[in-house]
């Protein structure tokens, strides 16, 4: 368990971290913090849930107030205000993109889907995903993408397939099935295209956010079931576990649960988590990543017993001023 004083986007700061800095791709946690040690003081525990392959969260992701990674809309994201407030709520995200036609849907760095349309900014990677049979819009220059604010890039070339380079400060548009011939139609090379990322509440209040799940605590209570998009499996077995919280002074907890290992710790309940969470105080939790991936480090140092696992994000702590070692 880690406390520490309210954030200020200041001296303290609390936000996500990612895996090679990039959506794409895992990281251990120890590498993550050890390339922050030259500037901060850091602890953080594992982030959201992900896919092995490609290695991305499978919800929120926002860094300084930019959108990189769509929430899903059946369980909860954490989001962290300018005051250091956490609020945790499900969030929905209707993304448009838009050239000489009618808006059309679009995923945001997310892996190939039939059919769908995808923008990939730099944050995803250095490419596109392999793929064939699709059409391509470079857009060399976008503006970060801030939720519930419109941006516009111009087309520089319509391409077929993938992998292609996306530019440093641009975007790529990826149509498949019968997407691409609207994106060839509608945004030839010369055309300005519209991004629209809209969140549902309007989190554009927010610096940063994380994605997670279940709720585990609201107004000082425990939340036995949340019904959010989990299994019973991922509920009620005993596992490693990592969670945040904010206590009601505006305090951060950081709690990760050993598990898996019958020798030390045979973990925590989902439930048996939240209520860990109030008997340290909080006001408000979030459950984050759970199982082989979960750990906790301070400042490049891995906290708990098991093998560590790469994750594709973390949940970070920074401290900028100066610590004086005990």
């Amino acid at each position: 368990v880690v406390t520490a004083p309210k954030p200020d986007g200041s001296l303290y700061t609390l936000a996500p971290a990612l895996s090679n800095n990039a959506i794409v791709g895992t990281e251990k946690l120890t590498d993550m913090e050890k390339e922050m040690t030259s500037s901060v003081t850091s602890v953080g525990v594992n982030g959201d849930y992900f896919a092995a392959n490609p290695g991305k969260p499978t919800g929120f992701l926002m860094r300084g107030g930019v959108l990189e990674s769509a929430p899903s809309s059946t369980r909860s994201s954490l989001g962290i205000a300018a005051d250091g407030t956490l609020s945790v709520t499900h969030v929905s995200f209707d993304g448009t993109w838009r050239g000489t036609g009618q808006r059309r849907q679009l995923d945001l760095n997310a892996p190939p889907v039939k059919g769908h349309t995808t923008l990939y900014t730099s944050a995803w990677g250095p490419t596109t995903p392999a793929e064939s049979g699709v059409v391509v819009g470079v857009i060399p220059s976008l503006p970060p993408l801030v939720p519930n604010n419109v941006d516009s890039g111009a087309v520089t070339q319509v391409l077929a397939g993938g992998p292609l380079p996306i530019p440093p400060g641009g975007a790529v548009l990826v149509a498949r099935g019968n997407q691409a011939p609207h994106l060839t139609a509608e945004a030839p090379a010369g055309t300005t295209v519209e991004i629209r990322p809209t969140l549902t509440p309007n989190w554009s209040r927010m610096t940063s956010g994380i994605g997670g799940g279940p709720l585990l605590v609201q107004n000082g209570k425990p939340i036995f079931r949340a019904r959010e998009s989990f299994g019973d499996p991922v509920l009620n077995q005993r596992a490693a576990r990592s969670a945040v919280g904010q206590l009601p002074d505006g305090r951060i907890v950081l709690v990760t649960v050993e598990g898996g290992g019958v020798a030390y710790s045979a973990g925590m309940t989902n439930y048996e988590l939240a209520l860990a969470l109030v008997q340290l105080g909080a006001r408000t939790a979030m459950a984050l990543g759970s199982g082989a991936p979960t750990s906790m480090s301070f400042d490049g140092t891995q906290l708990t017993r098991a093998t560590e696992q790469p994750v594709s994000d973390a949940l970070v702590l920074s401290y900028n001023g100066v610590y004086a070692s005990p």
